[in-house]
């Protein structure tokens, strides 16, 4: 069962959430109102997380954030799309929810906003994984490599197999083949008039994505204290070595890797993602 519920995020914006599982109230009543909040990606929604999040439901209270400007939350463009923001909506969701002391698990720009909420608020949060992510700052190349990539999408698509074939395939961006890529894209689609669109607006993904793209946050992932676990796909953007000093930096760090994945190791290989999460998870969930 999924029950959707909604927060009030940073200035007044609306946001959607999932709560997964059908135990949610004898939890409850048994006292375990801690749980854990799924954090997407730039461009990502929270069904992305949903294989994730049905067998953590099966013994975890289990919720998923449609972030700002993406899914089923508020875009509208007059919205800040900040580093602030993100952090100050996924702060929001864990105290309206009653979710601390939360365990966060992040995607690529969900994993910094949960690894600088962290650090921001560590009374919320009891641990932490983060999901193909760098500390470094990628800079102006990579910026403008993304606005580049957005204006090669052959917008609209005709249809979700075109959507597939192209993201999966056909993409110029694709260095090599990953299993989940095609779906995950065809899930931020969504059908008008003329054919298939993404759910958001491509300049809010920029102007979010600029926001930190530019900027190195080793300092606050330093600032981490609880248990963290830094997880990437074998074939994906965070390269062993980085991953590896991560961990070095944060305090109580440590590590994972998901094989036959790339970015999106949860989407790729979700039976092997699942191996290489569910011993930390449950740890740091034991009661």
């Amino acid at each position: 069962m999924t029950r959707r519920v909604e927060v009030t995020g940073y200035d007044g914006l609306r946001l959607a959430a999932w709560e997964f599982g059908e135990r949610t109230g004898e939890r409850a009543e048994a006292g375990r109102t801690s749980g854990v909040l799924l954090l997407h990606g730039l461009m990502g929604r929270a069904s992305h997380w949903t294989t994730t999040a049905r067998w953590m439901a099966g013994r975890h209270r289990t919720v998923a954030l449609d972030q700002r400007g993406h899914g089923h939350s508020d875009k509208p463009p007059e919205a800040r799309y900040t580093r602030e923001a993100y952090v100050a909506d996924a702060e929001a969701a864990v105290e309206q929810l009653g979710l601390a002391p939360v365990t966060l698990v992040g995607h690529a720009m969900g994993a910094l906003t949960a690894w600088q909420l962290a650090a921001k608020r560590p009374d919320l949060v009891g641990a932490l994984i983060i999901c193909d992510m760098r500390a470094s700052a990628l800079g102006a190349v990579s910026q403008r490599a993304w606005e580049d990539w957005f204006r090669t999408w052959p917008l609209p698509f005709a249809s979700l197999a075109d959507v597939r074939k192209w993201f999966g395939e056909d993409d110029p961006w694709l260095e090599r083949p990953s299993p989940g890529r095609g779906d995950f894209y065809a899930e931020i689609m969504t059908e008008r008039a003329d054919g298939w669109w993404p759910v958001f607006s491509r300049r809010r993904m920029l102007d979010s994505r600029a926001t930190w793209v530019h900027d190195a946050h080793w300092e606050e992932l330093a600032q981490v204290r609880c248990p963290t676990l830094v997880v990437r796909g074998l074939d994906g953007e965070l390269g062993r070595a980085e991953a590896q000093e991560m961990v070095r930096v944060l305090p109580r760090g440590q590590y994972a890797e998901v094989p036959d994945a790339g970015h999106f190791a949860h989407y790729d290989q979700p039976v092997a993602w699942r191996a290489a999460i569910e011993p930390f998870l449950d740890g740091a969930l034991t009661p």
